[in-house]
């Protein structure tokens, strides 16, 4: 709005000083005195009806001209809508702060899939470990969504797990475990959608219960908490992780 309107002037440059986070009858009188030294206008978008009271009184005793730009938004709204407003400052800023928190769980949701980077295990909020196709990268980029940062590993038996795992609180690792014939059925149809060969060792029975026989014992090792993904749907396994999250949490705070 501030440069919106500077731009209808010929007169020059308007210098636009932008003042955040005013919580406080004080910084109001503190912003008012700093702009009573020169000649100004305020615009301003406080929610709270005792800020915006102050704002006005003490604007009016020193004769400085403000706008109220969120006031007059507000009631207009609240009029054709019969809602009432929650009046409380720093909204936008938090939805702000979520949104980064998220962007930032995505990003490391990608750096950390699929076991690259195991020097990062540690900045995890969850370690995913399971075979091949028990939904670990799909878990992953669900709970990013829910500001929820996730790495995960995979566990293969000619491949020993990074030693950087074992570093990690077993409270921090989930394993996921799934059914012989699920996973064959799920690797079979994988090995048909890429046009290959669907008796491939990929998607062999003998195969699929070595590899989950070796990811059992990974997870005794570990002492983590398991989760059967064979006839779940990933918000139900998402769901149940974030149990264990925030009771991670819980303990933190206790702790």
């Amino acid at each position: 709005m501030a440069r919106a309107t500077a731009s209808q002037f010929d007169s020059g440059e308007f210098e636009i000083i932008r003042v955040s986070y005013i919580t406080s009858v004080k910084q109001i009188a503190e912003t008012l005195e700093m702009a009573a030294k020169q000649p100004c206008v305020i615009c301003h978008t406080l929610v709270s009806p005792e800020l915006r009271e102050a704002f006005k009184s003490l604007a009016e005793n020193i004769n400085v001209p403000i706008i109220d730009i969120m006031g007059p938004m507000i009631q207009a709204v609240q009029k054709i809508t019969s809602l009432t407003p929650k009046l409380k400052p720093g909204l936008v800023h938090q939805l702000d702060q979520d949104y980064f928190r998220r962007v930032e769980a995505v990003e490391f949701a990608v750096k950390y899939d699929d076991g690259k980077n195991p020097w990062g295990l540690k900045n995890a909020d969850i370690v995913l470990v399971g075979v091949s196709r028990t939904s670990k990268t799909p878990l992953s980029m669900y709970l990013a969504h829910k500001k929820v940062r996730v790495a995960n590993v995979p566990l293969v038996p000619e491949v020993a797990p990074p030693k950087e795992l074992f570093d990690i609180p077993p409270s921090k690792v989930v394993g996921l475990i799934i059914s012989t014939n699920k996973l064959n059925q799920i690797r079979t149809e994988r090995l048909r959608s890429m046009g290959l060969a669907s008796d491939a060792n990929y998607a062999n029975v003998g195969r699929i219960e070595e590899e989950l026989e070796y990811a059992r014992s990974i997870m005794q090792k570990l002492r983590c908490p398991v989760i059967d993904v064979s006839s779940k749907a990933i918000e139900e396994t998402a769901n149940k992780i974030l149990e264990i999250v925030q009771k991670n949490c819980q303990q933190r705070q206790h702790g």
